[in-house]
């Protein structure tokens, strides 16, 4: 793709950056064949081509974000699909990233819009503040339908049936393996998954202590800064990754890690990009550390367990298949383990749920979840597994298969308790 930015702004990093990517693009169009919002929608600004070319325009003259730019960027789900289609390389990630940025800086919102997204940065990331709003959310959901706007029914319909009480095992500390020790890792207990779901951490932390790891809960650590990074809340997300950081090689100085660990996928593709986020020497060596804990299982080599009798219908969540590109280490893990293990069709699909884009766009979302609930059940499984916890309350939401996490398996494979989901 030419490009027409002026010496001036090429000094930027910034922009020197997104022209480097932007020329990179040859307008092939092969990111349209796997672009979910594209898919539903037909619209060629809803195409990452689409929104590269309204991105490009937007950069290169200077001027402010408009309504039109602005409507077709936050329909991006930042699935990353393309990413994996594309054959130039481009890097879409750190293109609409930085235009997120800049839509935040140069475009004012309705105040409604405003509103809502300064409560989604303020609430999801603090485990206390998102509980209280989940309690409210259930007490509020039998007046949903008095509420006009789509995303606030969104916003009630999120809440789940219980709310599991809080698990002191996401408190800072540190346990010890039960087997003979073989690594010392951190695990990042996420923010929105201590108050959804607090079976997860607790499986991870049984089977990494059954499989030789020391974990440790690092004081000080908090939100991965993902939900506020991908509004466009540069400052907000700096902060969550600088006090990610800190605490890490707090750890890695003192008494040491092999591993930061990481269980939920969305979380684990901001945490490995922290390097290009901050540009610090900490921060590359915290991006260099971080593995899935579908990564470092492998590495441990789980125990290969008896045929089960049970199938599996393994969801790739956008951030673990596009985002870090692990495709076939859940998979194989599961299978090791005695699950039969199916994939849906179009595997490489979003589900619709992408951080808050189930709240912030939930016609779209709910049209990708109703697509992939299908394709899911069309196989016919005992259970769902999935690696997000925001996969897992999307695609829950919308059918009576039981979905777990992965690692809720594989813990109960190797000697854990079963799922709780699984009754």
């Amino acid at each position: 793709m030419q490009t027409h930015f002026t010496e001036t702004q090429l000094q930027d990093p910034k922009l020197a950056e997104a022209n480097k990517i932007l020329r990179s693009c040859v307008h092939c169009g092969f990111c349209t064949a796997t672009c979910p919002t594209y898919q539903v929608l037909g619209d060629e600004l809803d195409s990452p081509r689409g929104r590269i070319y309204l991105i490009k325009e937007m950069l290169e003259t200077g001027r402010p974000a408009d309504a039109r730019t602005v409507k077709h960027l936050d329909r991006c789900l930042s699935c990353l699909a393309c990413t994996t289609t594309c054959p130039s390389g481009v890097d879409y990630m750190h293109l609409i990233d930085q235009a997120r940025v800049y839509v935040e800086k140069t475009y004012k919102r309705p105040l409604s819009d405003r509103l809502l997204r300064w409560v989604l940065a303020k609430v999801i990331p603090h485990p206390i503040r998102f509980r209280l709003a989940l309690f409210a959310a259930k007490l509020g959901r039998p007046f949903a339908r008095m509420i006009p706007d789509a995303r606030l029914r969104a916003m009630l319909a999120m809440a789940p049936a219980t709310i599991p009480p809080v698990s002191r095992n996401d408190d800072p500390q540190s346990f010890a393996s039960t087997g003979p020790k073989r690594m010392r890792v951190a695990l990042m207990t996420g923010c929105a998954q201590k108050a959804l779901n607090t079976d997860i951490n607790d499986a991870t932390i049984r089977l990494l202590r059954r499989l030789g790891c020391e974990v440790v809960i690092p004081r000080g650590m908090g939100c991965c800064g993902a939900l506020t990074h991908h509004m466009g809340r540069e400052a907000e997300s700096h902060m969550s990754a600088r006090a990610n950081i800190a605490a890490f090689i707090a750890e890695k100085r003192g008494a040491g890690l092999d591993a930061i660990v990481i269980n939920t996928s969305g979380c684990g593709t901001t945490v490995k990009d922290y390097g290009h986020m901050i540009g610090s020497a900490e921060a590359a060596e915290v991006s260099a550390l971080t593995l899935d804990i579908s990564e470092l299982l492998q590495r441990l080599i789980l125990p290969e367990g008896a045929a089960k009798g049970l199938t599996v219908a393994y969801h790739a969540a956008c951030s673990l298949q596009h985002g870090q590109q692990i495709k076939t280490a859940p998979k194989d893990l599961l299978k090791r383990a005695g699950f039969t293990v199916v994939e849906p069709a179009d595997s490489h699909l979003c589900c619709g749920s992408a951080g808050t884009y189930n709240l912030l766009q939930p016609e779209i979302s709910a049209q990708l979840r109703t697509r992939k609930v299908q394709t899911l059940e069309a196989k016919r499984p005992d259970i769902i597994a999935a690696g997000n916890i925001g996969c897992m309350m999307q695609i829950g939401a919308a059918t009576a298969i039981p979905i777990v996490h992965t690692v809720e398996l594989l813990d109960w494979a190797t000697g854990g308790p079963k799922p709780r989901a699984l009754g």
